[in-house]
C-alpha cells in the first residue's frame, strides 16, 4: 500500500462527534476562556485601584452589551468546567464508566451549566432592571 494513500485514524472524516468528545473538548476551551476571563477580571480589578476615570472606562467596557456577552460565556464556561470537573472525580473514583451512564451524566452536566447561567444572569439582568 502506498503510505500516501492510507487511511487516517482517528479522524474527523471517519469518525462522528458523539457527546463525550465533544464535552471533552468543551472543557478544554472553557479552561481557556477561564483563563482569558481572569485577564478581564485582573483589568476590572487594576482598574479599581487606579482611580475614577479608568474604574469608569472598564465598567464601561464590561457593562457594554459586547462585555455582557462575554462574561455570560465566562459564567458557562465557569459553570461547566466546574460541573464536569465533578464528574471527572466521579470517574477518578471509579464510578459513571458505562456508556449509558456517561452520555446520561454529559447531558445532565450541560443542562445543569445552561440553567445555572440562565438563572444567574436572569437574575443579574432583573437586579440591574434590564429585563
Amino acid at each position: 500500500m502506498d503510505p500516501a494513500n492510507r487511511p487516517l485514524s482517528p479522524h474527523l472524516q471517519i469518525y462522528r462527534p458523539q457527546i463525550t468528545s465533544v464535552l471533552s473538548i468543551l472543557h478544554r476551551i472553557s479552561g481557556v476562556g477561564l483563563g482569558l476571563g481572569s485577564l478581564i477580571l485582573a483589568y476590572w480589578l487594576i482598574s479599581v485601584a487606579a482611580g475614577p476615570e479608568p474604574f469608569d472606562l472598564a465598567q464601561h467596557l464590561v457593562g457594554s452589551p459586547g462585555g455582557i456577552l462575554l462574561l455570560i460565556g465566562w459564567t458557562f464556561g465557569l459553570l461547566f468546567h466546574f460541573c464536569n470537573g465533578i464528574r471527572h472525580l466521579f470517574w477518578d473514583a471509579g464510578y459513571g464508566y458505562e456508556l449509558s451512564t456517561t452520555y446520561i451524566s454529559g447531558w445532565v452536566v450541560t443542562a445543569i451549566s445552561v440553567a445555572l447561567t440562565a438563572g444567574i444572569w436572569l437574575s443579574v439582568l432583573t437586579a440591574r432592571g434590564i429585563s
